[in-house]
């Protein structure tokens, strides 16, 4: 039998700290995945679910968007990935009783972790205004109450629909559609906290803001540089990519402030070394740079190719680029001793890593949210197309650029038109398609539905899934603006944060997961997903419902917008809900690449979509080219006795879900509230291994935020930097802080100081 979830909310103030690991996975991972999933579903239904992870007849795992290779192992799953199969598949199970017992006063003192591990959610319940209580509600008095709500609007742009990187290409397709014809282009989601900057730079650059790499291409690539990126916490199955390139001869460089276990040595669980042996070491170099130095360190390495001898392929560069005079000028001008200030490197390691790079005909470069989140982020990423465009390493095999993506559909979603910034040519063919005048104002991204919600402007907010409340920043802002709606409703399978900080009147409508069966008036049906890289596939859930008052993210969205759109619509909501085929049929129509949807996913492993820089080398940007970019070099300048801080997620979760409070790879258990700080600066500041300290975040106009009592650990990070946990350390970033023209919060360069304090007695 699955264990109970806990009845109290335990300390996470006085964790033990033990020395970093320097590897990854192997035995361990194994136990500590079979522990997890056990708990959570027991053992039958572990060895049931798990086998069917990631398999090309089963279900794709709700983690992260990593692609699977085509030749799969039995158990094509990572610890992170079984944790949260588990999550989602438990035995626990949240009733009315539960709420009932429970204030919402109650809930929101409780800490993200408790909420998470209570169980599935069983029925749709409401909060009315004035309540303090959850209580059951029908489905259609739920979708009357929504639909009263979003017609009373004085505009449709009152209302903001917010979507989570888990929803299918189905759902995703259908609740955009809704949203359109409803009237608005207010579609948040969480690609505008994480690789909206990638999105920025490289369709800016490339003309598809989307990676141009296939999971082949690692394996033939001579260098891949990982950069901003912890793929043994967050990618796990990456490690294994990395390794089979290895073997093959590939060199890897990590660019990075923190080392990272899985960066130094992985433990292959699926192989005899990994098992029993002593793994694979993967980084040939690391780069231990201080925060914000990226664009410093690959404008440099620019000037430096730029100055070899042959080192520039001259051909691609003058067939298929734009720009290069400009840039190259600019390159020229790369100071030796600004570099060295901005990254907190050595000289030798620069020129160590630009002989790698000369070295590699075919170079990949990878990069997640360490690039992603800085104000200077869309110009960091640009510098790095920069390079490989000089080198041609675009639309050539083992070459190109390879943005990491998290939520297991989040570029999926932006495929289906989550967008609040929708191409035209889309809203033309939704409007020839479904024979409405789509909205062509732009909408509002996330930081601007906060600011919406706080202003006033914005008075409804719906959510297909995620936990917005503790995902963004500035919390206490965030907070306030969402009490201020007048509705707010929570598409989702677990208990999290942001359904005990409401509007007025609140909602919660329990859906199915991945790992379910998903039966419909047309038949047992299934969804799509689209993964980092571009290939599409299908994902279809075995399990029995947890409740039989769940209803599919599409059945939600199409009586939703049934009740809310009437007879106006000639959209065929029902026929949509009955048989999932006809909404692919309606994708193919609207969405370029996916001609023949039904037929091409029927396929055991799905398809592969265009992308033109990597297929023929042709750029659909303004230009008609790649285009190299100039910029100012921007890097953060920190004051004497201040820190820089980055927000990162420990071992035991997964964005904002916690699956545990532990994080083992960096030698952490039992607690949360920490910061990581190199030995130097810790004692510069007074400050022992175990001493507790208040962070507190320092702005130009004044203004502090602070987040209390965290735990001094000594660490190996780059000098001058700082590390903590979101989301509890998302109170310290205003909501006003945020990366250039990509709007994306910016988590991982905040000035901090550090004020020695007591050990809390008690923090949740």
């Amino acid at each position: 039998m699955a264990g109970k979830p806990p009845t109290g909310d335990p300390v996470q103030d006085a964790p033990e700290v033990t020395a970093p690991q320097h590897a990854a996975a192997g035995l361990t991972a194994i136990g500590h995945s079979l522990r997890a999933a056990q708990r959570q579903m027991g053992v039958r239904r572990t060895a049931l679910t798990l086998l069917r992870v990631n398999q090309k007849d089963g279900f794709d795992c709700p983690g992260c968007a990593w692609p699977e290779p085509d030749k799969r192992h039995t158990a094509e799953f990572c610890e992170n990935g079984a944790k949260a199969v588990a999550e989602e598949a438990t035995l626990r199970r949240i009733t009315p009783a539960f709420f009932a017992a429970h204030s919402v006063a109650d809930l929101a003192g409780r800490s993200g972790y408790w909420l998470g591990q209570q169980g599935r959610l069983t029925r749709p319940m409401y909060l009315a205004e004035g309540a303090d209580h959850y209580e059951p509600v029908s489905w259609e008095r739920a979708f009357g109450i929504i639909a009263d709500e979003l017609r009373a609007l004085e505009s449709p742009d009152e209302a903001v629909f917010y979507t989570s990187g888990r929803t299918s290409n189905e759902a995703a397709f259908l609740y955009q559609l809704f949203a359109r014809e409803f009237g608005t282009n207010n579609l948040p989601d969480c690609s505008n906290m994480c690789h909206e900057s990638s999105g920025s730079a490289l369709t800016d650059t490339l003309g598809v803001g989307k990676g141009s790499v296939l999971l082949e291409d690692l394996y033939k690539a001579d260098l891949i540089i990982v950069a901003g990126q912890n793929p043994g916490t967050n990618h796990p199955r990456m490690l294994s990519a990395l390794e089979k390139a290895k073997r093959g001869g590939t060199r890897i460089m990590t660019v990075n402030p923190l080392p990272e276990a899985g960066l130094e040595r992985f433990k292959n669980p699926q192989n005899a070394r990994g098992l029993a042996g002593s793994g694979t070491p993967l980084t040939d170099l690391f780069l231990k740079i201080r925060l914000g130095g990226d664009q410093a360190l690959f404008r440099l390495l620019n000037r430096l190719v730029l100055e070899t001898e042959g080192a520039v392929d001259e051909g691609f560069v003058r067939e298929h680029t734009h720009g290069y005079e400009e840039f190259a000028a600019l390159a020229r001008g790369a100071d030796w001793d600004e570099t060295l200030r901005a990254t907190g490197l050595a000289r030798e390691e620069i020129l160590a890593a630009l002989r790698m790079i000369l070295d590699s005909e075919r170079t990949v470069v990878c990069w997640a949210m360490g690039l992603t989140q800085h104000k200077h982020a869309v110009v960091t990423i640009k510098e790095i197309v920069n390079l490989l465009l000089l080198r041609g390493a675009i639309g050539r095999p083992g070459a190109g650029v390879c943005p990491v993506r998290g939520h297991s559909n989040v570029q999926g979603d932006r495929t289906m038109g989550i967008f609040e910034r929708p191409a035209l040519a889309f809203l033309d063919a939704l409007e020839k398609e479904f024979g409405f005048a789509p909205p062509r104002e732009h909408g509002l991204d996330v930081v601007r539905a906060i600011r919406a919600l706080r202003d006033g402007q914005a008075k409804v907010f719906l959510a297909m899934g995620g936990n917005f409340v503790s995902a963004t920043p500035d919390t206490d802002v965030t907070e306030a603006a969402v009490r201020r709606a007048r509705l707010t409703v929570h598409v989702s399978t677990k208990l999290n944060r942001s359904h005990v900080i409401t509007g007025a009147r609140a909602l919660i409508l329990p859906t199915l997961g991945r790992t379910e069966r998903d039966r419909q008036r047309g038949g047992d049906q299934f969804v799509t997903v689209e993964d980092s890289m571009g290939m599409v596939h299908a994902s279809r859930g075995r399990l029995d419902p947890a409740s039989p008052h769940l209803l599919s993210e599409p059945a939600i969205v199409c009586r939703l917008a049934r009740a809310v759109l009437g007879t106006a619509s000639t959209t065929p909501w029902e026929r949509f809900e009955e048989d999932y085929g006809t909404i692919r049929d309606r994708i193919a129509r609207v969405i370029p690449g996916f001609e023949d949807f039904n037929a091409r996913v029927s396929r055991p492993g799905g398809f592969t979509l265009p992308h033109a820089p990597r297929d023929s080398r042709t750029f659909p940007t303004t230009t008609g080219k790649a285009n190299f970019t100039a910029a100012p070099v921007e890097y953060p300048h920190v004051p004497e006795g201040r820190l820089l801080l980055q927000t990162i997620r420990s071992h035991d979760q997964y964005n904002t879900t916690i699956y545990g409070l532990d994080d083992r790879y960096r030698g952490i258990k039992n607690g949360r509230r920490v910061v990581l700080l190199h030995p130097d600066d810790a004692r510069d500041h007074g400050l022992a291994d175990g001493a507790y300290a208040d962070l507190v975040s320092e702005w130009t106009d004044g203004t502090e935020r602070r987040a209390p009592g965290f735990r001094v650990v000594h660490y190996p990070t780059a000098r001058g930097c700082a590390a903590a946990y979101y989301p509890e350390t998302n109170v310290l970033v205003p909501l006003d802080h945020t990366a250039d023209q990509s709007n994306t919060p910016a988590s991982k360069s905040v000035i901090i100081r550090l004020e020695p304090t007591e050990r809390p007695a008690s923090t949740t």
